[in-house]
């Protein structure tokens, strides 16, 4: 059953993340992501307020929040700086070093996740799985490559060859490593939390702490930077309805992949490869819809992430 659901949370996230693709098209990524994240504080604060004023109604119900102690939301507290860590090494290293480099760099997050599955919890994995999580991880990774290698020749010819040939700082590939890796580690981390805590009780808090982080930050950007806060429609004001959906994927796919990490027979390693495997729908709309080059080479990378999917499923059924 865990398994199932972690494709049900793979899907959400690849929705997830053409809502972002979207919504970023004329908006900032601060703003974007802080307007998410608050929107989704909001849908996640309603079964809070009830499971607190209507706790026997709402006990028993997949909406239920209980009670934390102080270690609980100490604990989610952390796990909302780890992953805004993840997040802000990220668009740092994205901003200064080419998508060339990023991208397959950015494609090897599910080996590391998978080495501290490993190391840390003892997952084994069976032939299958072993076969899916290889063809899974290798496809994305070529993907990632070429995706980089056209975005750089795209921007050779916009920038000019000066522009790209000057060599970034190694703080920026530093900045790259550092978010690969505590990403990586924000999946383990999940799993630790899973075996302690109940799911909902650690979605609502996090979310909600990760509000607070984030409408800290996005202060903090615009009071550098001498600006305000703006978020536009686009053509079409598509930008606009894209922001609650991202919202609405993120919460609902979260909730789904921190149910599965409780289910004991759960691994990780497997859960966040199918997880990334969720790219297959961003591949797909990019093709379909944004007419995006190399349609084949695309076509081919998905065919070989949903055969690595395949063998996860009949290596975990």
């Amino acid at each position: 059953m865990w398994v199932i659901l972690a494709f049900v949370s793979a899907l959400c996230l690849g929705f997830y993340d053409i809502s972002k693709k979207i919504a970023l098209r004329d908006n900032s990524v601060v703003d974007v992501l802080t307007a998410s994240v608050l929107i989704s504080s909001g849908i996640l604060v309603v079964p809070l307020l009830l499971s607190r004023l209507a706790p026997e109604a709402m006990s028993g119900t997949l909406f239920y929040v209980p009670q934390m102690g102080w270690q609980g939301h100490l604990l989610t507290t952390i796990k909302s700086i780890i992953v805004l860590s993840s997040w802000v090494f990220a668009y740092i290293a994205l901003k200064h070093l080419p998508i060339s480099i990023v991208s397959p760099w950015q494609a090897t997050r599910p080996m590391w996740t998978l080495i501290g599955a490993l190391l840390i919890f003892g997952e084994r994995l069976n032939s299958w799985q072993w076969a899916g999580v290889i063809l899974a991880i290798a496809t994305i990774f070529i993907l990632s490559f070429f995706n980089g290698v056209n975005r750089k020749k795209e921007l050779l010819g916009k920038a000019g060859i000066s522009r790209l040939s000057h060599e970034p700082n190694a703080k920026y590939y530093l900045c790259l490593a550092l978010a690969i890796l505590i990403g990586a580690a924000s999946g383990l981390y999940d799993k630790y939390m899973m075996r302690h805590f109940d799911h909902n009780a650690v979605q609502v808090y996090y979310t909600l702490y990760q509000g607070i982080l984030m409408t800290l930050l996005c202060y903090i950007h615009h009071a550098r930077h001498n600006t305000h806060p703006t978020l536009r429609g686009g053509e079409n004001g598509f930008a606009l309805y894209a922001i609650p959906l991202i919202s609405v994927f993120l919460v609902m796919s979260d909730n789904v992949y921190m149910l599965v990490l409780q289910d004991p027979d759960s691994m990780i390693a497997v859960v966040s490869t199918i997880r990334r495997g969720g790219t297959v729908i961003g591949f797909a709309y990019g093709l379909i819809f944004l007419k995006e080059q190399d349609p084949w080479k695309k076509i081919l990378s998905m065919i070989g992430i949903l055969a690595g999917l395949i063998c996860l499923a009949i290596g975990s059924l």
